[in-house]
């Protein structure tokens, strides 16, 4: 795996997309892409070779500058794994600080991107803003970098027939349930990992035993609801049934959690790491008359769940095991999402 540096630790000199590259999207993969292809050229008679790199921000600045919570489609774990098959030789970090904001574009210019990594280009994209105030755009960073043989690259915003492709429309597909519009415009299904940690019982009492996963509280979550899903659990991939959200009929005042039944299949779970696929959002949450009733949908959800599932693997495996997906990692869980 690609190592997940800070500015002082990176290997330099570098060719760096920089950006948040939230969602690594097709508009961020272009950005990476043009990097990639610059570290890959000869490099000068007596100079060494280029490090292709990814600069991004931790912790998002609108949580530094303005205290608002920033949930994120990849955690920097993940971002890792997901950057390696793009050329990328190494994710850094720089620590978003009250400090660091008040740089002017001249200054972060100066003492991060060439003082620090020794920044041979730097690819961007239009919209990209930097600095006191985000001061600079793009234009200013072209400026600047010539006056310290730095090379900058802009490249325009990506659009399909509908808008702009973005990671705010990512994660409002997510808010609104849309799996197959997110898969769409990240061009990869939308996963999420967690560990199984001890439940109350409650759902192995009501005859659908349930693995309760704790999630990085950073991480950015769809809709709540029900929903048909893959569950991977050591390289098996596994059909399930998910809960997400609080259980108004059995516990109205319990917080919101992550609950996956797993479809046909008796697994000892607790303190596993799963990666979790949701597929499709089969109901909204509600409140049941009685616990019959909510048994009852339980089992009609898990139905409607195997028959999505196996509809959608068709005759090439069928419902469970199958292929596991590249190992997207996931930073230790640090609580749940709220």
């Amino acid at each position: 795996m690609i190592p997940l540096h800070r500015p002082d630790q990176a290997q330099t000199p570098t060719a760096i997309a920089l950006g948040s590259f939230d969602g690594l999207h097709e508009g961020h993969r272009r950005v990476i892409a043009a990097a990639v292809a610059a570290a890959a050229e000869p490099p000068a008679p007596g100079t060494p070779p280029v490090v292709p790199t990814v600069v991004s921000f931790w912790p998002h600045p609108r949580e530094v500058l303005f205290g608002e919570p920033r949930l994120r489609l990849d955690l920097p774990a993940e971002k890792l794994h997901l950057l390696e098959p793009l050329g990328i030789r190494q994710l850094v970090l720089v620590p978003f600080t009250p400090e660091l904001a008040a740089l002017s574009p001249e200054a972060f210019v100066e003492q991060v991107l060439v003082a620090q990594l020794r920044a041979r280009l730097v690819v961007v994209g239009e919209n990209f803003r930097f600095g006191k105030g985000r001061s600079g755009d793009a234009e200013a960073l072209g400026r600047i970098g010539a006056r310290h043989g730095m090379a900058v690259r802009v490249l325009p915003m990506l659009s399909d027939s509908q808008e702009r492709l973005s990671s705010s429309r990512i994660r409002r597909a997510l808010a609104d349930g849309e799996l197959q519009q997110a898969a769409q415009l990240l061009g990869r299904p939308y996963r999420f990992g967690g560990r199984v940690v001890r439940g109350r019982g409650l759902g192995r009492e009501l005859g659908w035993p349930t693995a309760n996963l704790q999630v990085d509280g950073r991480k950015f979550l769809p809709q709540e609801g029900v929903y048909a899903a893959w569950v991977w659990h050591r390289g098996e991939r596994l059909a399930g049934v998910m809960n997400l959200g609080p259980q108004p009929t059995v516990d109205p005042s319990a917080p919101s959690a992550v609950e996956v039944h797993l479809l046909g299949r008796q697994v000892q779970l607790e303190g596993a790491e799963l990666t979790v696929e949701p597929v499709a959002l089969l109901r909204h949450q509600r409140r049941f008359d009685s616990l019959d009733a909510l048994v009852a949908q339980i089992g009609a959800d898990a139905a409607r769940a195997e028959a999505l599932l196996a509809a959608a693997v068709g005759s090439a495996g069928g419902v469970g095991v199958a292929q596991a997906p590249a190992n997207e990692g996931g930073d230790r869980p640090q609580q749940q999402n709220p």
